[in-house]
């Protein structure tokens, strides 16, 4: 894939198995997030039971209230999330995973999720494993591989950006709004920080944690690997959302996700209103692409409100370029000044 190529390392990895694998339920991020602190933590090698109450506490204490699974998914009475809602109010109460959650966690785990975690659908397995499994079926140990010890230690963007993706994935099997998120995607608060779900109109997660692993968590003027997303990391338009206020401007909203880019503050702070160059562009049009490739709601909102909707991903792509080349040509108002930038 071209965002793998373009930064061949574990963490581009790990940003595709979180941001860009199958969401059929959310299972993957409670096992990311129970690997990110077993992996801080020190550990090389843990039995399969201390994974697997850590991944259940993972699950058992999210915010929100938001479903794991499609509303459309019928639970049985062993599936794991039917037995994680029977055991929820005993486990949070005694504050750890109660006996029977963990151990059918530690059975479904590495049919289930453990076997997934690496794949994308498709495109065959990421280039770095993270974790391997061996030894007899009762006594299971997981390996926890030096790729992930080198995700864990760098610093908490990635555990950030796992935790945005997941609520936006949550907020997407939500039996109330998922129909609704899915026709229309998602939306970006006036101030440009914030995800805002359609049909609630409340904040759902930053802009900085939906989409900073998009760019690989990085500036995206000056490249500068972000070490926090705290408030120094700028939300930016990158066509400048106050050419909207001039009286002139007829195109498209700005207040969207495929203009908004992350940049450090030195940065933000020198571009201001300045024309993107044609660098830039091209820039933009790799970063959507990355968002292009992930699934819904990010794909679909791209889809919606770039006009981009096709029934191929050459279609989609040419469409998004048409797109930013039409947006470029209003601002500039010459279309010989229109971007050369081959989409693949």
């Amino acid at each position: 894939m071209s965002f793998y190529s373009a930064e061949p390392t574990p963490r581009t990895s790990w940003r595709q198995a979180v941001l860009m694998g199958v969401n059929s339920r959310t299972y993957k991020f409670a096992l990311g997030t129970a690997l990110l602190d077993l992996a801080k933590q020190g550990h090389d090698d843990v039995p399969l039971t201390v994974l697997a109450e850590r991944y259940s506490w993972s699950l058992l204490t999210r915010a929100g209230n938001y479903p794991q699974a499609p509303a459309t998914v019928a639970l049985r009475d062993n599936d794991f999330l039917a037995i994680l809602a029977r055991e929820r109010t005993e486990s949070l109460t005694a504050g750890h995973p109660t006996e029977e959650l963990v151990a059918a966690a530690e059975k479904s785990m590495p049919g289930m999720v453990m076997q997934k975690f690496h794949n994308l659908r498709g495109i065959g397995e990421v280039a770095h494993s993270f974790y391997n499994l061996h030894g007899p079926t009762r006594n299971r140990i997981v390996h926890l591989t030096p790729e992930l010890h080198r995700v864990a230690a760098a610093d908490d963007v990635l555990s950030h950006e796992l935790d945005s993706r997941w609520t936006i994935v949550e907020a997407s099997f939500d039996s109330r709004i998922g129909r609704t998120l899915i026709d229309s995607g998602v939306q970006i608060d006036e101030q440009g920080q914030d995800i805002v779900i359609p049909a609630r109109r409340t904040t759902l997660t930053s802009v900085r944690g939906a989409i900073a692993g998009f760019q690989h968590g990085r500036c995206f003027y000056c490249h500068q690997e972000f070490e926090h997303l705290h408030a120094d990391i700028h939300v930016d338009h990158f066509f400048p959302f106050s050419w909207m206020n001039t009286g002139s401007w007829h195109g498209p909203d700005l207040n969207h996700v495929w203009n908004l880019v992350l940049a450090c503050g030195p940065c933000n702070l020198t571009k201001s209103n300045r024309q993107p160059t044609t660098h830039e562009v091209g820039q933009l049009l790799d970063r959507n692409d990355a968002i292009a490739e992930s699934p819904h709601p990010l794909r679909r909102t791209l889809e919606i409100t770039m006009q981009a909707a096709g029934t191929s991903p050459d279609v989609r792509a040419r469409k998004r370029h048409d797109f930013v080349a039409a947006v470029w040509n209003h601002m500039t108002e010459r279309s010989a000044t229109t971007p050369s930038i081959a989409v693949q």
